[in-house]
């Protein structure tokens, strides 16, 4: 089995410039190695290849005259199937939903066609983006999980089938899927992306990134921005045209969080080899023992993980009540479970979540005074053995129950396997943590655990 290689579309906009190359051929790279890895690795769901390549060749004749539509133009795109798309169903994992086609493209999907880009295909995720796996292998092992929801989004990018991905994170499922599969994740702050036409509606959900390279990240989602802008009522993404330039930040948190206590020894390793890296840098890292802010939210985070799936649990009532009404055998055992813990709540036990959830931020929130933002892992160990879980979400959901920018950095691996380090800025401050992630990258370099 060959092993997995992401392609960066940034890295080659100088070739479209100077003629040397063109999205078209670039294209047929990235189908190539869909030629190559799909049968395994189990990626998309469906693609539209001829749409796909009948898009490249538009977008090569632009690049020829000097007339490109945007710095995206060009790249080949995976959609996550939960999000819509004119041109190909949107069955959300589920057997309810097989053939379903609204005919319309979601606001996200429209900005990027807007921009250019290349819609190779759609790319498989959980049921409802839920718990339940679909059938993608992790390309660097297929015997293992490369994480959910956003499974075939990660897997695909690893490979090179394409240089970015549209996910979407409620609970771990970008940052989780980037780090188990070696990729760049990037999760906006809460209602960064508009997510019209995208069934992922809860009060925690976010649509973001999963790229190549860090300005793939960047480039995809503010190119989506300044079509669509964000959800309703929010600013959305908030930054320059380009990738901001990386700065060394002063100071760093260094979250513990619940999951260190399920980290492995590898992990533990990797963690602490890029912390001691830093510091050689001459970043000051700020722990709980330096902190009273730090302290009080790590002990803040106990809660994180429960609070987030009551919160969710109780959202996701409605459809579910309904779905299982429709046909109820058509859904997974944990979804099942999911309608009977929400229909054991009350509409008090909601409350009480959200406001458990508020005091969280809260203690978050009192950071932003000390440091530039905060490091962490992003899982507890490598992508575990087995396709039947999509792994633990200990390490990814103080994000998205913070609503804070959170990108996983691919600069470690552990026994071979990709292992990513995790940075969490401050809501609004997205450009400011992809210059400090820049920088961090920089400075920790590559890490093998053996």
């Amino acid at each position: 089995m060959s092993q997995p290689k992401s392609i960066s579309f940034a890295q080659s906009l100088g070739g479209f410039a100077s003629g040397a190359t063109n999205p078209r051929e670039f294209l047929e790279k990235c189908i190539a190695e869909i030629d190559a890895r799909e049968g395994d690795v189990k990626a998309f769901v469906v693609k539209d290849l001829a749409s796909a390549r009948k898009a490249a060749d538009a977008s090569s004749k632009r690049w020829h005259a000097g007339a490109p539509l945007s710095s995206i133009d060009g790249m080949p795109v995976g959609i996550k199937d939960i999000i819509e798309t004119a041109n190909m169903p949107t069955q959300m994992g589920s057997p309810l939903f097989e053939g379903h086609s609204t005919g319309f493209d979601s606001a996200s999907v429209h900005a990027l066609r807007e921009a250019g880009a290349v819609i190779i295909g759609k790319t498989v995720t959980t049921e409802f983006a839920a718990s339940h796996p679909g059938p993608t292998c992790n390309p660097h092992d297929l015997a293992r999980t490369p994480g959910g929801s956003s499974s075939g989004s990660a897997a695909g990018v690893a490979c090179g089938m394409f240089s970015g991905a549209l996910g979407t994170q409620v609970v771990g499922s970008i940052v989780r899927p980037s780090s188990y599969c070696g990729v760049y994740g990037f999760k906006p702050s809460l209602g960064g992306i508009n997510r019209g036409g995208s069934h992922d509606f809860m009060s925690q959900s976010c649509q973001g990134v999963l790229a190549a390279s860090l300005e793939d990240a960047w480039q995809m989602a503010i190119e989506i921005v300044m079509r669509t802008g964000g959800d309703p009522g929010h600013p959305s993404l908030i930054g320059p045209p380009v990738i901001p330039d990386s700065i060394k930040p002063a100071a760093l948190a260094y979250l513990e969080t619940p999951g260190w206590e399920k980290a492995s020894k590898g992990a533990r390793e990797l963690m602490q080899t890029s912390i001691e890296r830093l510091r050689q840098a001459g970043v000051k890292i700020v722990t709980r023992k330096e902190s009273a802010a730090l302290n009080t939210l790590e002990n803040a985070l106990n809660d994180c993980l429960a609070t987030t799936r009551a919160v969710n649990a109780w959202e996701s009532r409605w459809p579910i009540n309904t779905l299982a009404d429709r046909d109820a055998s058509k859904l997974s055992a944990s979804m099942i479970e999911r309608l009977q813990e929400a229909e054991a709540m009350s509409v008090e036990d909601y409350r009480r979540h959200l406001h458990k959830r508020h005091e969280i931020r809260q203690a978050y929130a009192a950071l932003a005074s000390e440091v530039a933002g905060c490091i962490t892992l992003s899982a507890p160990d490598v992508a575990p053995l087995g396709l039947s879980s999509t792994g633990d979400p200990i390490y990814a959901v103080h994000g998205s129950l913070l609503g804070v920018p959170a990108i996983n950095l691919p600069i470690g691996t552990v026994g071979g396997l990709p292992l990513g380090i995790q940075t969490l800025g401050f809501i609004g401050m997205d450009a400011e943590l992809f210059s400090i992630s820049g920088a961090i990258v920089d400075l920790i370099g590559e890490i093998k655990i053996p």
